[in-house]
């Protein structure tokens, strides 16, 4: 049977959609099957070796939802995970994996991406149709003001949530000492996720104040790349509402096919003062790795014991917050 979790679906900025599936017995056959009205489109569908498939001739500009099948008559609906945006590649919906006590987080209502100031004008129309109340930006003032966020016309309330990565460390002054040091560079990178536990807290206590503020919101979390500020933020509201870990995980390391280094590459360079780096060197900064939120999920243990007690104690979210957040975004 199909394992729901493992059900992973996006959109190509070509418009192709691509499908992706484990299921429990190889010889299960999985279809595929389109939930919004397709009368008269010529649908051209392909069963890829991963396995898999490809779905085109779905109109743009809208989000689909598809029924998954099997031969023994297990389904599960699902859209794609990572939306079609030609100007913001890492633009994903958090939503959709199974909790520990057995429910769903509901899919449209949690995004994540990098920075909205590159969007197209069919990303901005896509955007629009999300209905988004709230875009909480984690990035700088600086970055904020440079790189403009491009929003639709009914824009959602934004939300300027400025965290400056390694702003209570030296390792980026060591990482710089060291030049052409990617290990150093690496280590930043791990001590910047510590101190989203550890220093930030109040940015991320004021994500949860104004995502509960708003009656069933629709949010939208980001930073410029969309995977280090942005992936804690993703992952802490994953663990409220109760996700595994392990899928926690999955989820942040899905930033890896999406965030491509070498786009981003000149950008880093004048970001950080790193034009005599070389690029391997300047990885890291670029890269996603699963001891990076490993670290931070290790300063919530070595600080507060559980992720309960951080959020209750660090964000203030407590046993009632708690209740409202899986209220509103659990099925």
């Amino acid at each position: 049977m199909l394992i729901s979790d493992a059900v992973h679906i996006w959109r190509e900025p070509e418009g192709d959609y691509l499908f992706e599936w484990q299921v429990s017995d190889p010889d299960t056959r999985v279809t595929v099957e389109p939930l919004n009205s397709s009368a008269g489109l010529q649908l051209h569908y392909q069963l890829q070796p991963a396995p898999g498939a490809r779905l085109s001739g779905l109109p743009e500009g809208s989000r689909h939802y598809f029924r998954l099948s099997d031969q023994y008559g297990n389904q599960l609906v699902a859209t794609e995970r990572r939306l079609g945006m030609q100007g913001a590649p890492n633009f994903r919906d958090f939503g959709g994996y199974s909790t520990t006590d057995g429910r769903q987080l509901k899919w449209g209502y949690l995004f994540r991406s990098g920075q909205l100031s590159k969007l197209s004008d069919q990303d901005v129309a896509l955007l629009d149709s999300l209905g988004l109340d709230l875009v909480c930006d984690f990035r700088r003032v600086e970055e904020q003001d440079n790189d403009r966020s491009r929003l639709p016309a009914r824009s959602p309330a934004v939300i300027s949530l400025p965290i400056i990565p390694g702003s209570n460390s030296k390792s980026l002054e060591v990482a710089h000492e060291q030049m052409n040091s990617a290990t150093a560079l690496f280590d930043f990178m791990v001590d910047i996720n510590r101190e989203f536990v550890e220093s930030q807290a109040e940015a991320y206590a004021r994500m949860f104040r104004e995502i509960l503020a708003v009656e069933d919101a629709r949010f939208l979390v980001h930073c410029a790349a969309g995977k280090d500020r942005t992936g804690f933020a993703a992952a802490i509201i994953q663990l409220a509402l109760g996700v595994p870990r392990d899928v926690v995980m999955q989820d942040y390391m899905l930033t890896g096919r999406y965030f491509l280094p070498e786009r981003e590459m000149e950008r880093i360079r004048l970001k950080y003062q790193m034009e005599d780096m070389v690029d391997e060197s300047i990885l890291p900064v670029l890269e996603v790795h699963a001891d990076y939120l490993e670290r931070a999920l290790r300063a919530i243990e070595d600080n507060y014991g559980t992720v309960e007690d951080y959020l209750q104690q660090a964000l203030g979210v407590g046993p009632v917050e708690l209740a409202e957040l899986r209220n509103r975004y659990l099925e």
